[in-house]
């Protein structure tokens, strides 16, 4: 998956997008906005040796602190094996060696800290201006955030409080009579 502001930076021709025929949803349930599907020589390399493969990106218009996301069909394609744990990937050259492609870990915690800090604001014209007037009113809206599915209950579990579904709230209850 590429995000749009990456397909942006790269300076690519959205003529080279082609078709995408299905949806994609995010975690609180909302349709993403697909702009299309791109294939692209993708290069992976560790400085020593390189790696270039034609990868399929599907082309996403959201917010995101990453510029690319390769699933599970890009990494078999390249045999890659990924470890979130300690920020590698390592993938088999076409000579037989190994690249292990690694960020620099300080800046990518940085980075990430960075991206828990910003806020997205939506900014709604709430009314336009008069001529001569200056500028319209506006207000902003914080970024929608997820709501429960159902009505929360509070719930002491081992001495500490929490907001727990309805449904399952009522199974604590019931397991804590026993």
């Amino acid at each position: 998956m590429m995000f749009w502001s990456t397909f942006n930076k790269l300076q690519l021709s959205p003529d080279q997008l082609r078709p995408y025929e299905g949806c994609l949803y995010d975690f609180v349930g909302d349709q993403v906005e697909v702009r299309g599907h791109v294939e692209l020589r993708t290069t992976f390399t560790d400085d020593a040796t390189s790696r270039t493969v034609n990868i399929r990106y599907l082309v996403v218009n959201a917010p995101s602190t990453y510029n690319i996301l390769l699933g599970r069909p890009a990494l078999n394609k390249i045999g890659a094996v990924a470890s979130t744990r300690h920020m590698k990937m390592k993938l088999p050259s076409l000579e037989g060696t190994i690249i292990t492609i690694m960020p620099d870990q300080k800046a990518a915690k940085k980075c990430y800290e960075n991206s828990l800090k910003t806020k997205r604001g939506v900014c709604t014209v709430i009314s336009q201006s008069r001529r001569g007037e200056g500028v319209a009113r506006a207000e902003m809206a914080r970024e929608r955030r997820p709501e429960p599915a159902e009505e929360v209950l509070e719930r002491e579990i081992g001495g500490k409080k929490f907001k727990i579904g309805r449904s399952l709230g009522q199974e604590v209850k019931t397991r804590s009579s026993r």
